[in-house]
């Protein structure tokens, strides 16, 4: 039996398998079906503290990865295909086998809600990207006109950003307003920079053949019209789905399915604790996944404290 286990392995679950992992808690990392998360679909990370020239995402969880095994964390690829934390010790079905664990911590991150159009795939990463925190200030965007693909306030978030770095920004949306709070939607509209696409929607990422992004193919809802729009990167801001099917049933969730820590990190079951992105809608950062993992890390350890008092 375990006394920890974390199920993901992107920056959240690295760091608490470091946390736990020196604290001689000998962690277990089940690293699932995309070891290293989302970073990993990152060609550069920037905004990470301790890299000034900035740093692969591939590379940024492989460090991490090293880091925690130095102190004692073990990791295998194997991926949850349920649980039960009905009962003490906890159980886990992985790859069809059972793991047993004393506290389970979820860092099962999200996943961005993607177009689903021709060239977004094979473009990602060569100027379609899901965050512009994330890459909007690489030098391929810079003074170019760029394309975001949203109504909310997570794309207004992403155009208003983008004007530091872009020559003009494009709002796509499917809609005639957006949805965006009122504040967020004011700042669109007034900022000379961004133009609001109305009625619209990218039915093509261009172009493959190039190897990078250079235009859009839009569709105009109402009249039918099609046309190409000249751009060097489309920021796809939809909305994110948190990785958390798993857990239904088994902790509290809020309506969008991220789950709800109750006391610190801890869910709703005593001895389950949460980090990243599958509890966090509202900053989904590799800076504060990295915390929210030390966080949980640190309350899994005086759980086990307490208990064993």
């Amino acid at each position: 039996m375990h006394k920890v286990v974390i199920i993901g392995s992107g920056c959240a679950g690295w760091t608490a398998a470091l946390y736990t992992a020196r604290a001689n808690l000998q962690p277990l990392v089940l690293m699932g079906a995309q070891p290293g998360g989302l970073l990993t679909t990152t060609s550069i990370v920037e905004n990470f503290p301790g890299f000034p020239e900035g740093l692969d995402g591939c590379e940024l969880m492989s460090r991490m990865q090293k880091q925690a095994e130095r102190f004692g964390a073990k990791a295998t690829f194997g991926c949850v295909e349920k649980v039960n934390f009905s009962k003490s010790p906890f159980e886990l079905i992985v790859d069809g086998e059972k793991v047993e664990a004393e506290t389970v911590i979820i860092a099962t991150g999200a996943s961005h809600k993607h177009l689903e159009v021709p060239g977004e795939e094979l473009l990602e990463t060569k100027g379609v990207t899901y965050c512009a925190t994330c890459d909007g200030a690489l030098p391929i965007f810079r003074n170019q006109p760029l394309v975001v693909v949203g109504g909310g306030d997570s794309a207004c978030e992403e155009a208003l950003y983008l004007t530091r770095f872009g020559s003009e920004i494009y709002l796509v949306h499917r809609r005639d307003s957006l949805r965006a709070s009122k504040i967020m939607a004011e700042r669109v509209h007034s900022h000379k920079t961004i133009k609001p696409l109305w009625n619209s929607v990218v039915t093509e990422i261009l172009d493959v053949k190039q190897d990078k992004v250079t235009a859009v193919r839009l569709k105009n809802l109402k009249s039918g019209a099609e046309s190409v729009l000249d751009c060097a990167g489309v920021f796809i801001a939809i909305g994110h789905s948190p990785n958390t099917t798993l857990f239904k049933q088994h902790v509290a969730m809020d309506a969008n399915g991220f789950i709800i820590p109750k006391s610190g990190t801890m869910t709703s079951v005593p001895g389950v604790f949460v980090a990243g992105d599958c509890a966090d809608h509202v900053y989904r950062q590799a800076v504060t996944a990295a915390g929210m993992g030390c966080a949980a890390a640190i309350d899994a350890e005086r759980f086990l404290a307490a208990r064993n008092e």
